[in-house]
């Protein structure tokens, strides 16, 4: 085709470009906002970025012609099967996003992913002393920290506070014989978003007997996202760390220290250095 039929081909496109084009464009981009700020909080966002992914792919591979790879991802696409799991398995998030639609008034925007970090090496601090002191005491402890994959499905779970992160209020949260002892804190930002939450329980059937479940709920929500979860257990006092699906127990204070600091003041570090390097203590 030569530059001139390609012109031709594209102002032929542009003459029959109604305003009913455009406003069916717009109506499609202010719904892929809309859904995007409404899953931004929570583990339905990370599927929905798979899907525009595959999307891409499938577009792609048409470009590209590479014939059976595009039937393959238009034939998963287009079938209605993966509807029906959407549906399955985000009904939560789907009945709350029908009812902020119903909802007038109300300023979606807020939905959106609080990404405020903590740079206060003196809460650091404070949070290290009350989980330290929790530890010696033995009183139970489980806190959620958020990191990008969202998890406002489990902060619906319990009471929102939606406090600013101090270890005096971590103590009294996790205070024995109080409301919100049992269940989880989810940490976001610089700040306590909710308390007495509930999380998914890991079905790892090679996990230690002695282990409660705290344990098994801090690797159960380190398996669903990307968070990293402080486990104090209440019948021995270790301190454990939860991350990527692995349990590391028995952390020490300059441990907790340098997790602190890698989370909440962003510093740069492999994955459990600081497991490793205690590992490394450990054989020597």
């Amino acid at each position: 085709m030569s530059y001139d039929e390609v012109i031709k081909a594209i102002s032929s496109g542009f003459a029959q470009f109604t305003w009913l084009d455009v406003l069916d464009i717009i109506i499609i981009c202010v719904l892929l906002y809309k859904l995007i700020i409404w899953t931004k909080e929570t583990r339905a966002y990370e599927v929905l970025k798979g899907l525009g992914l595959l999307f891409l792919c499938s577009v792609a591979s048409q470009l590209l012609q590479l014939n059976t790879l595009s039937w393959l991802l238009d034939a998963f696409l287009k079938s209605g099967t993966i509807i029906v799991v959407l549906v399955v398995l985000f009904q939560p998030e789907f009945r709350r996003m029908l009812e902020r639609i119903g909802r007038s008034g109300k300023n979606l925007s807020s939905a959106l992913f609080d990404a405020t970090s903590l740079s206060s090496m003196e809460m650091i601090q404070d949070v290290q002393r009350a989980v330290l002191a929790m530890s010696r005491r033995r009183v139970g402890a489980l806190i959620v920290v958020e990191q990008k994959t969202g998890l406002g499905d489990i902060i619906h779970t319990g009471t929102k506070l939606d406090g600013l992160l101090t270890g005096a209020l971590l103590e009294n949260i996790f205070e024995p014989n109080t409301p919100l002892h049992d269940g989880a804190v989810i940490v976001r930002g610089n700040r306590i978003a909710a308390a007495g939450c509930f999380l998914p329980l890991s079905d790892d059937i090679n996990l230690a007997r002695e282990l409660g479940t705290r344990h098994r709920a801090a690797l159960g929500v380190s398996t669903v996202s990307d968070s990293v979860t402080i486990v104090v257990s209440e019948e021995t006092g270790a301190i454990s760390i939860a991350r990527d699906g692995k349990l590391v127990r028995y952390i020490d204070a300059k441990a907790l220290q340098d997790i602190l600091e890698q989370l909440f003041l962003q510093k740069s570090a492999a994955p459990f250095s600081w497991a490793k390097r205690r590992e490394k203590h450990d054989k020597a």
